[in-house]
């Protein structure tokens, strides 16, 4: 009995501390000129550092994407155009986001996690609140917010290549020309999408870089702790992409 009690209130011990953890580091924003610094240093490992591997991973899934899809609807019934129209819309509404937020929970999530957990562990934080610096604010809240800055940045980054990947597949396999496939991605543009592709990106980074740092700020356990922690930061920063891009699209479309 004890033990299901434990599994049912720890979700709750954890939300809870995870709500603490922010409020605490948000309301330091008033001494932000402290942090500004290693706002820039994060800013810079998570979206500078970030573009080539999400540019590589949008341009595939871009062409895989365009492949597929002449695959499934060649039919002389069917205009070449909706290659584009298919496509395009796609790497917009779906796939730039979803694919650049994997990549960043696996990537970025999970460096955030093992730094602040070695910090953790090595009694770093500690020294940290003992020099009477806010570590929650200088350590958490530029992590926060260069995901915030910097996801969309990569967003439109992904989608832009996912665009030049996908048409520059359709020519290369010779399933719809240049003209055709722009013709149906013009045709089919709606000015909601990439609003809507924003802010999941905006949701996607804050939700990503924040689990990570909680993840790794309550690390405990030595080294065994880290690995736990980075691994648990990545997986459940992917689930709650999921989730979270499913609110969005029932809220929002």
């Amino acid at each position: 009995m004890a033990a299901l009690e434990q599994r049912l209130i720890r979700p709750l011990y954890s939300l809870g501390r995870y709500a603490l953890l922010l409020s605490k580091g948000f309301t330091s924003l008033g001494h932000f000129s402290v942090y500004r610094k290693n706002l820039i240093v994060q800013c810079g490992r998570v979206g500078i550092d970030s573009i080539p591997i999400v540019a590589l991973a949008a341009a595939f899934s871009g062409a895989v994407t365009t492949v597929q899809t002449a695959y499934q609807l060649v039919s002389p019934f069917i205009p070449p155009s909706v290659i584009g129209a298919v496509v395009v819309p796609s790497l917009i509404l779906e796939l730039g986001a979803v694919v650049t937020g994997f990549i960043l929970a696996g990537r970025v999530g999970a460096r955030i996690a093992a730094e602040l957990g070695t910090m953790r562990v090595t009694e770093q934080i500690d020294a940290l609140e003992a020099m009477g610096l806010n570590s929650i604010g200088y350590l958490i809240v530029p992590r926060i917010m260069a995901g915030i800055i910097m996801f969309p940045v990569l967003y439109v980054t992904a989608v832009l290549v996912g665009v030049g990947g996908g048409l520059a597949a359709a020519v290369a396999t010779d399933v719809v020309s240049t003209g055709e496939f722009i013709r149906g991605a013009r045709e089919n543009y709606l000015v909601f999408g990439p609003m809507f592709g924003l802010i999941k990106s905006f949701v996607f980074g804050f939700v990503i870089t924040s689990i990570s740092c909680y993840m790794g700020y309550y690390t405990e356990g030595g080294a065994e702790g880290v690995g736990r922690s980075t691994t648990q930061a990545a997986v459940i920063s992917c689930v709650y992409i999921l989730l979270s891009d499913l609110v969005l699209a029932l809220v929002l479309l």
